[in-house]
């Protein structure tokens, strides 16, 4: 799908240095445990639900896979999966290796377009696990909630950096170039709203182009490469859409733009934007920093939190007491301070709003691939 080789392998070796890890936690969180009061010894369980569908994206082609895919497992279930079609090969190498030590059919691998998705998720599963756009997630709510099928959904964001008017500049700058350019934007949690104190705007605009002018778009097999190409035709089509919307709606281009061949599109920041353009408001998923800047701490929350979106979000400030306050009056489901949103280990992956049914990972996400029984006895 593009994705420089680096960062391939990185993210390989990331789930491979944490996959026994990763079982030890999903077992733990599934051990049963007991409550009591005066009269009742109660004990919980977490049993198989029975067959769980998995249908996962191409953007993080073996991690959204094992995160998808081990909780399942381990819970008792037997999975079925679908990977995107834009990568099909890696989950299917994924699969070969745990296969060879999985009972016959526990783990079974279906490849194809949205049509296997859309028959998986009418067939008669019992958990549907699905990672990728808002839209279709809301089709996936909609057929399965024809049956009360039960559905993890993590879904689109549009993610916003605030960055205050004592933010360290050059850290909120690193910051917003890393997680807006990073696998050319083509992440869940990439930030896609940037809005900054009109007092150091001009200051922080500089210091992104600066960073942006740094990276190298090209082959993602060189590992000198910064940036590969979308993932798609399709995608870069979108990308090119949003941006040139936006330009022709009055926004300031300080960087990029420039045309590419293939599927490349060149690292790119815009200035002067506002919440009538479509780039900041529909999910772009591609490397495009945008900057609109703020008069004050309760416009910066209102305008961050203007979106159906609530994945995750970030605030930049030197006095981490203020900017706490900022970050717990956003609505979304992760949120970071001098620091993107992912928390420490066993947090929940999770998301607010639209974007987000239910999730995963951590004791409690772990948990949402089984079903709770609870079994209970009179105190002797």
């Amino acid at each position: 799908m593009g994705k420089p080789l680096v960062e391939a392998i990185g993210e390989a070796n990331y789930c491979a240095d944490g996959f026994v890890a990763e079982l030890e936690s999903i077992a733990a969180a599934l051990q049963p445990f007991m409550r009591e009061d005066e009269r009742t010894i109660s004990t919980i369980h977490f049993e198989p639900l029975g067959v769980v569908a998995a249908i996962t994206p191409w953007n993080f082609p073996i991690l959204m896979l094992q995160q998808s895919v081990l909780p399942a497992l381990i819970a008792g279930n037997t999975v079925v999966t679908k990977p995107s079609e834009v990568s099909p090969l890696v989950a299917h190498e994924y699969y070969a290796i745990l296969n060879e030590f999985l009972p016959k059919d526990v783990l079974i691998n279906v490849t194809g377009d949205g049509a296997q998705g859309k028959a998986l998720v009418a067939s008669t599963v019992d958990l549907i696990v699905f990672t990728g756009s808002r839209t279709t997630g809301a089709h996936i709510a909609a057929a399965a909630g024809a049956r009360l099928a039960r559905v993890i959904l993590e879904l689109g964001g549009k993610d916003p950096l605030v960055v205050l008017d004592d933010a360290d500049i050059a850290g909120a700058a690193d910051f917003a170039a890393r997680n807006s350019f990073r696998n050319a934007g083509q992440v869940c949690v990439s930030t896609e709203r940037i809005y900054v104190d009109r007092k150091v705007a001009r200051a922080f605009e500089s210091a992104v182009v600066e960073r942006a002018a740094l990276l190298k778009l090209g082959d993602p097999a060189d590992p000198t490469t910064s940036i590969g190409p979308m993932s798609s035709a399709r995608q870069k089509s979108l990308v090119e859409r949003h941006i040139q919307g936006a330009l022709k709606d009055g926004a300031r281009l300080l960087f990029g733009n420039r045309t590419q061949e293939g599927n490349f599109v060149e690292p790119t920041v815009l200035a002067g934007v506002n919440h009538s353009m479509e780039i900041m408001r529909e999910e772009t998923f591609g490397p495009v920093a945008c900057i609109m800047e703020f008069d004050s701490i309760d416009q910066a929350v209102s305008l961050a939190n203007d979106s159906p979106f609530g994945l995750g979000a970030a605030v930049f400030g030197a006095d981490e007491s203020r900017a706490t306050n900022v970050a717990e009056r956003l609505s979304t489901g992760m949120v970071g301070v001098n620091r993107g949103c992912g928390g420490a280990e066993g947090c929940p992956w999770v998301g607010a709003k639209q974007s987000g049914v239910g999730f995963h990972s951590g004791v409690e996400g772990h948990r949402q691939f089984a079903q709770l029984r609870v079994l209970s006895k009179k105190k002797s």
